[in-house]
């Protein structure tokens, strides 16, 4: 099945517009009108759409850890709305964003200038090993951020729980690299507490 949000807008729109530009030269030197109208009145502003959205466009975060079909079941049976709908947001292109997730990093205070803010380098999913959630349901976001410190990670991760919850423990986890796993962990009643 063809995912259309994995498709690149802009890439479409360059490579139509493009060709029908070239059809509209291609028809002005052979002296055919109409096919020369709408290479120009059709192809030139699908081209410059093309290219706006191109400048404009965030690529789909990677996914740098396979899914298995046991975490698969377990997001079928404990993803919460907010952790469905932040991986859908990641994994597909955006556009008139600067950056996937800029605006909860804004709102976060962790993005006072764009050379600041953390970049979301990567995505996966896994089952919680840590003693208090485990067995839970963990949507992972992978950050690079070299000009902010784990300390300050940490110290944010309250707010981060309390940001995309209810039903979410955040933790953060420092990696090497200056790069931080933000887990974002299904609260199951039935798991937690078990």
């Amino acid at each position: 099945m063809l995912k259309l949000n994995k498709i690149s807008l802009a890439s479409i729109g360059l490579f139509v517009g493009g060709i029908l530009f070239v059809v509209g030269f291609w028809a002005y030197a052979k002296g055919n009108s109409t096919l020369n109208l709408i290479g120009f009145f059709y192809g030139f502003p699908i081209l410059l759409g093309g290219f706006a959205f191109k400048s404009s466009e965030v690529k789909p975060v990677p996914v740098v850890v396979a899914l298995s079909d046991e975490v698969l079941n377990l997001r079928k049976a404990q993803e919460t709305s907010t952790q469905k709908q932040l991986r859908q947001d990641v994994t597909r292109y955006r556009y008139g964003i600067k950056a996937h997730l800029d605006e909860v990093l804004e709102k976060l205070g962790m993005s006072p200038t764009d050379e600041e803010r953390p970049i979301l380098v990567g995505i996966y999913e896994e089952i919680s090993q840590a003693e208090e959630t485990k067995g839970a349901y963990s949507l992972v976001l992978r950050f690079r951020s070299p000009l902010i410190d784990f300390a300050t990670w940490q110290q944010k991760q309250d707010k981060l729980t309390r940001f995309f919850g209810p039903g979410i423990v955040a933790v953060v986890a420092e990696l090497e690299n200056k790069e931080f796993d933000l887990r974002l962990i299904s609260e199951i009643p039935a798991v937690i507490g078990a």
